[in-house]
């Protein structure tokens, strides 16, 4: 996976030991292969935008200046709101 890359939830969550949504239509998981955390936009039930890749002590940071960017992202994506949480 690289930045950019529109994944499966499936693919996201591979090889990840942690996977929280930080915030509605933020996830995060910690690729423990590569040791570092991928942090994704939820995009539909079944599609993630990967939208970066950093170390544990960027994970918080990245979150901040993520989180204003949510829906924007989402729209540019084409985003369908089935999110399957939020049903």
């Amino acid at each position: 996976m690289h930045k950019g890359q529109i994944v499966s939830k499936e693919e996201f969550l591979r090889n990840s030991q942690y996977a929280k949504e930080e915030w509605e239509g933020l996830l995060v998981s910690a690729d423990t292969t590569k040791k570092h955390y991928n942090i994704g936009v939820q995009l539909d039930e079944n599609r993630i935008l990967l939208v970066d890749q950093v170390p544990d002590h960027e994970v918080h940071h990245r979150i901040h200046q993520l989180v204003p960017e949510i829906t924007q992202l989402q729209r540019q994506h084409g985003a369908h709101n089935d999110l399957q949480n939020y049903q």
